[in-house]
């Protein structure tokens, strides 16, 4: 399934780029697929694929990654104003309802838009993240966001990433490496760097990249919300997990095993529980 690849300006004159995998037809339900820190739409091609065309699939690049411009002021890379960018995007769409698949980052930010328009969200899938941010986890990506990494060769740059992600996915092989490499890097005349501005880590360094999380969780409470959970991560724990669906009852929470932070949504007991998910809170009509 091929995407439209469309441009539109953010509220401050940044070019943004969404890849729109279209529905069967205008009345298919609308997936915004929203990464993590450093990652970009490319992250949710496969899965864009085995959606479609039962729903629509929004795959944005948020900010200083992708094919979205740099912002020349770093203080901009924080939460509230990639939401605000969402936001645009949707009028821009003229999208009126969507649910949102959100990894870790992706997930604060689904939480955040529906608190913000709860009536435009029908429902957020969580993927490694919570209302609780194991320190260990955010020092360990504190560790790599935004160092200066180049690579003389992609398998170089396979090497590199499977060094810093090798305990997230300690049974992939050397074609997943690869995969994640051309999802996640970029070509610069004969090298490889990460497909992202480096500036986007000083967010982590003031603290601006994760604000209070508790009162938006509750404030969505009613929200029907699935959460993935790694088995491995290190990033949200198990505990976080038991008191979240303490204070949220309809939460549904599974488990991905022998995964760190974060879960690809390949993995077939991810895949199956978001299929599950999705047909109670989004059903659509069997294709024939």
């Amino acid at each position: 399934m091929h995407a439209l690849h469309r441009f539109y300006a953010s509220e401050d004159g940044l070019r943004l780029h969404v890849a729109d995998y279209p529905g069967a037809d205008e009345t298919a339900p609308v997936l915004l697929c929203l990464p993590g820190l450093t990652r970009n739409g490319r992250d949710f091609a496969a899965l864009a694929a085995r959606l479609g065309p039962r729903y629509r699939v929004l795959c944005p690049d948020q900010r200083g990654r992708g094919l979205s411009a740099w912002d020349a002021d770093p203080a901009r890379y924080r939460p509230d104003r990639y939401v605000a960018d969402m936001g645009r995007l949707l009028d821009e769409l003229e999208v009126a309802q969507v649910t949102i698949i959100g990894t870790s980052l992706g997930g604060m930010m689904g939480i955040m838009l529906a608190a913000w328009q709860p009536a435009r969200v029908r429902g957020v899938v969580l993927n490694d993240v919570g209302p609780v941010l194991d320190p260990a986890g955010l020092a360990r990506i504190a560790g790599y966001v935004g160092q200066p990494v180049r690579a003389n060769s992609l398998a170089e740059a396979m090497a590199l990433t499977a060094a810093v992600q090798g305990s997230v996915f300690p049974d992939w092989t050397a074609a997943d490496w690869r995969r994640m490499v051309l999802e996640t890097w970029r070509g610069e005349g004969a090298a490889w760097v990460p497909d992202y501005d480096p500036a986007i880590a000083q967010g982590l360094a003031n603290g601006s990249a994760v604000p209070p999380l508790w009162p938006l969780f509750e404030a969505v409470g009613t929200l029907p919300q699935l959460l993935l959970r790694g088995e491995l991560s290190d990033l949200l724990q198990a505990e976080t997990v038991v008191e979240m669906q303490q204070r949220l009852p309809g939460l549904q929470a599974v488990t991905v095993p022998n995964r760190g932070h974060a879960p690809t949504l390949d993995e077939p007991v991810a895949h199956a529980a978001l299929e599950g998910w999705l047909a109670q809170v989004v059903p659509v009509a069997p294709t024939l």
